[in-house]
């Protein structure tokens, strides 16, 4: 599947390089099945699509963005980091790591957001995995949403069940140097009673917003040193350990490696 986003990602960036905008390029419009890409937001360094999941009511959205000022690093690693984004985003209620797996790489996170009022808070019980591809010069973060024994519902919140995530985070140069593209899909269901425009609004203000407040907190950690966890070197330290927590994790009653995997 991360080929398939590398892919589009290289069809999306060369139409803009080209100069050409206010579509997607024919190939991936053009896919057997499904519906297709609607852009709602072009700007010269943002922009976003979406297109109805066929036999629902619902979107997915898809985001290409480019930023010059920070490194593929610093902006994979602000993501990434739960305590961090405590600080910078101002709609987290509670976002926590409820369990981690080392030999995947996998964590799963327990994420309670403010919603526009009237709206109830919703909160999220998602699996996510990402992976650094030195190779092919490409970073992945993958999430989708899981049942998890330890969080069950809360009477108030309101639990999305559906909730899909995929990024790739392509630099212009190396990981380490200023520049990158993203190619951001996502999807997910509310569970609202609005009407599908009132939540497709939310989504397409709500979505910019929230990259822009990524871009300008790994800024900050830039300009103020700020202490981020490097999750490039963090993962290869963890990947060492990962035969003797798997013998730990054997009977202790948490989560099952098929929820702890993104399939």
């Amino acid at each position: 599947r991360s080929a398939q986003e590398m892919k589009h990602m290289e069809n999306i960036s060369s139409l803009f390089q080209g100069g050409t905008a206010g579509g997607y390029p024919r190939s991936e419009r053009e896919t057997a099945g499904e519906q297709p890409w609607e852009m709602i937001m072009d700007k010269k360094h943002f922009k976003l699509w979406r297109r109805l999941i066929k036999g629902t009511h619902l979107y997915q959205y898809r985001v290409f963005g480019s930023y010059t000022d920070v490194t593929p690093r610093q902006f994979f690693n602000v993501q990434l980091d739960t305590e961090y984004r405590k600080k910078w985003d101002s709609l987290v209620i509670k976002l926590d790591v409820i369990e981690r797996d080392l030999a995947t790489g996998s964590e799963v996170i327990h994420w309670v957001t403010h919603f526009p009022y009237p709206m109830y808070s919703r909160d999220y019980v998602y699996v996510r995995r990402y992976s650094v591809d030195k190779e092919n010069n490409v970073m992945v973060l993958v999430s989708r949403a899981v049942e998890h024994p330890s969080v069950p519902e809360a009477p108030e919140y309101v639990r999305v069940r559906a909730y899909e995530s995929h990024m790739v985070i392509r630099p212009h140069k190396t990981f380490d140097e200023n520049g990158f593209d993203y190619l951001l899909t996502y999807s997910d269901n509310p569970q609202t009673v609005f009407p599908r425009y009132c939540v497709s609004w939310m989504v397409s203000s709500g979505m910019p917003d929230f990259l822009e407040k990524l871009h300008a907190a790994a800024l900050k950690a830039k300009k103020m040193e700020i202490e981020v966890r490097d999750y490039m070197s963090a993962r290869g330290a963890e990947e060492g350990k990962a035969g003797a927590a798997a013998g730990e994790r054997q009977g202790d009653g948490t989560c099952g490696s098929a929820q702890l995997e993104y399939a």
